[in-house]
């Protein structure tokens, strides 16, 4: 059911970004008069799943989820039809059309995909505000993966500052550390503020360690006491379910182990792979006690569940009027936080190309239960991107159309058609090259999860 939803919010999401870009292609092309022939949802190769004709314009639904697109008479794009480019030019028609109308038809998309996201930042605000967890809240300090203990922070370490400058929101920390890359690290560990250097070695072993899911790795994460957790969704033909362990138990010890931190309980659960348990159980107020396997994975098959009020969340809220600067504000940061991120795939040090990820990565970003917050913020981001991406100066995309018609309002010149037409291709073969690379890394991630 998880996957399900993550699929629904994902081809939502999309559906919406596609066809409001591609509305920004249409409305300047019909804004000059210029006659598009066809405006399509996702691609048509063969066949469409829906279509009608109104006027001058076909309307359809194709079967291929990997973008959309109009075409635009006279025009050298996706569809190459070469045919139509032998004829003398028509009025209508793109070729027709002074260079600066043409320029606008084609960064349409991407002004429409850039607005859109400042309009969704501005009324998400307005209508949940923001809320965050600062980081001088999580008062059990964090967790730590062995990517985090190899530069010296230990379990149980509250991260106050980054190069000295005091970080506001928990969940920024390993962002910041992998885009602003500051050079120390900040924390209190038993009522003592130390500092450590963050070594140049570190962001390309975060990357490297994210490469092998479909996210950034959390490095460090929250620290929960263990009185505070109960079991949850307890998993099919698990070690828990078999035992007759419940939603809602609480596991009071393991062989007569107690533990003060749910990552304790873990860390003894892993030690005991394959190997027989005794669990103290409280169910009810009353005491229970079962025995099982702890899997070869060291588990047992449960969901924790947290109490909630745990935590000390900070929430800002917005009028109306407030939201509009905040919502700008917001899609400005995202925008610059995406550049960064955009930067360090062409390092040689991080060697962040491993990370990109296909479908499978970014529909994994989306909630696996329906969150409408959630959902906008995503597609707010991802209007973005896609706007960074269709900007690029690649033949095929409109940064590559952009970047020919700018060479000929410098110039005076225009590129042939046979030029445009060999562009296009090159530019198509580039792009089903990155989305065969990255998709094939999202296969890679899964089959690797898998085993």
């Amino acid at each position: 059911m998880e996957v399900i939803v993550k699929i629904g919010q994902f081809l939502l999401s999309l559906s919406i970004l596609v066809v409001l870009h591609e509305l920004g292609h249409f409305t300047f092309a019909k804004l000059f008069k210029t006659r598009v022939e066809k405006f399509y949802m996702f691609f048509d190769p063969g066949f469409s799943l829906f279509k009608f004709k109104k006027g001058e314009t076909e309307y359809g639904i194709g079967w291929l989820p990997l973008g959309g697109y109009v075409k635009i008479s006279g025009m050298i794009d996706e569809s190459m039809d070469k045919e139509q480019m032998k004829l003398p030019p028509e009025p209508y028609e793109f070729r027709s059309k002074p260079a600066w109308q043409r320029l606008l038809i084609m960064v349409g998309g991407v002004l429409v995909n850039f607005v859109l996201a400042f309009v969704i930042y501005v009324a998400v605000l307005y209508t949940w505000g923001e809320q965050y967890l600062p980081a001088e809240n999580v008062k059990y300090g964090v967790v730590c993966d062995s990517l985090a203990e190899s530069i010296g922070l230990q379990d149980g370490d509250k991260i106050v500052a980054l190069d000295n400058q005091k970080v506001k929101k928990f969940n920024d920390i390993v962002p910041d550390i992998l885009l602003n890359s500051p050079k120390s690290i900040q924390f209190i560990r038993n009522n003592e503020q130390l500092s450590i250097d963050i070594p140049s070695s570190f962001v390309p072993a975060l990357l490297e360690e994210s490469s092998k899911g479909f996210s950034l790795s959390p490095v460090f994460d929250i620290r929960y006491p263990y009185s505070a957790v109960s079991i949850g969704k307890v998993l099919k033909e698990s070690p828990a379910s078999e035992a007759g362990i419940l939603k809602g138990d609480k596991i009071v010890s393991i062989d007569s182990v107690g533990f003060s931190y749910y990552d304790q309980f873990q860390t003894f659960l892993q030690s005991k792979k394959s190997k027989s348990i005794l669990v103290q159980l409280n169910r009810d107020g009353k005491s229970e006690q079962v025995q099982l396997t702890v899997g070869d994975d060291g588990k047992i098959g449960f969901y924790p569940q947290i109490e909630s009020g745990l935590f000390e969340y900070e929430t800002l809220e917005y009028t109306f009027v407030e939201s509009i600067p905040a919502g700008f504000n917001k899609g400005i940061d995202k925008l610059g936080s995406y550049l960064k991120q955009f930067k360090l795939i062409f390092s040689s040090e991080t060697k962040a190309y491993k990370s990109i990820g296909g479908f499978i990565t970014i529909g994994n970003i989306f909630p696996g239960v329906w969150n409408w917050e959630a959902f906008w913020n995503l597609t707010a981001f991802l209007s973005i991107i896609l706007a960074i991406m269709n900007i690029l100066p690649i033949p095929a995309l409109d940064g590559g159309h952009v970047m020919f018609l700018m060479y000929e309002i410098i110039t005076g010149r225009k590129p042939g058609d046979k030029f445009m037409e060999y562009a296009q291709i090159t530019g198509m073969v580039l792009l089903f090259g990155l989305l065969l690379f990255a998709n094939g890394n999202d296969v890679v991630k899964w089959i690797s999860n898998m085993k």
